[in-house]
């Protein structure tokens, strides 16, 4: 570790660090988050008092966490939270980090509900961290919601979100694949499938491929195996006017969109991301299915 016992001058060094090694995009905030991991303080503190002393046990503990990123494994991993929709969401190796591209589907669907104290409810299918179905319950104060996924240790990282976020007396998680063994109806309809086809998985940055769960990212051949699986479920599923939405890859807006038309649901519509990428596929239930 270098010597330097201040906060600017660790800063500096292990933000010199991450810059040389090209793992960080954002390499001084980066260094930020991981000071506050190591010394207990907010980065806000850090950000105002670069005088201020580190002891050699933050600074020990510092390095630590520096080189674990040097080796890229993500700050959300390694701090063990990542903030999604202005909301704290613990995170762990056994659920899919929440990432910006998927508030695009949070706030289609409330873009799409006229009155947010409605009394709806809510599935989200694969719901892993539960970034999805609690970021809209915090905003739809009379919603409930059930997360369903086939991880149980994604369960538990789920409900201790719910528990955090205080949203636990009306979110429900069970264990269960897609729609199978689920006899309610609902009103709003959602997912974020592993949709990654699974020749491309091994390319992807380590960040992702080694250390995000393979059953979150994994969607079969051409990527689209979790939607064939679930589209079906979700026809039967859908209370009457319900809204679908789920979270796409690039490219793949096309085929689930057909998807969702055949099992009797539109007019379909394609929200787009912040990079312009089709993200998100929506569509009402048109069509009772018997």
């Amino acid at each position: 570790m270098p010597e330097a016992t201040t906060i600017g001058a660790v800063l500096a060094a292990a933000t010199g660090r991450l810059k040389q090694a090209d793992v960080a995009e954002t390499p001084r905030l980066e260094a930020i988050l991981l000071l506050a991991h190591a010394s207990g303080l907010t980065a806000d503190r850090i950000r105002i008092a670069p005088e201020a002393t580190v002891t050699p046990a933050v600074a020990a503990a510092f390095e630590l966490l520096v080189q674990r990123r040097l080796a890229h494994e993500p700050v959300s991993k390694i701090v063990g939270s990542r903030e999604f929709w202005s909301l704290t969401f613990r995170t762990s190796p056994d659920v899919l980090d929440p990432r910006p591209d998927s508030e695009t589907l949070v706030a289609g669907v409330l873009a799409a509900i006229p009155d947010r104290n409605t009394a709806l409810r809510l599935v989200d299918f694969g719901t892993g961290s539960g970034c999805l179905l609690l970021s809209l319950l915090h905003e739809l104060p009379n919603a409930t919601g059930l997360g369903i996924d086939v991880s149980p240790p994604a369960l538990k990282i789920a409900q201790q979100n719910a528990d955090t976020l205080g949203l636990a007396g009306r979110a429900a998680f069970r264990l269960g694949s897609w729609g199978k063994g689920v006899e309610e109806c609902f009103d709003i309809l959602i997912a974020n499938p592993p949709y990654i086809e699974s020749g491309v998985v091994p390319q992807l940055e380590p960040e992702v491929a080694d250390h995000d769960p393979l059953l979150a990212l994994d969607g079969g051949a051409d990527g689209l195996d979790a939607y064939r699986a679930l589209v079906p479920d979700l026809a039967h599923l859908a209370a009457k006017d319900a809204l679908v939405a789920l979270e796409v890859g690039m490219g793949q807006d096309v085929a689930v969109s057909r998807l969702l038309a055949t099992a009797g649901f539109g007019p379909i519509a394609v929200l787009p991301d912040l990079g312009g990428i089709g993200r998100v596929v929506t569509g009402r239930k048109s069509v009772q299915i018997s």
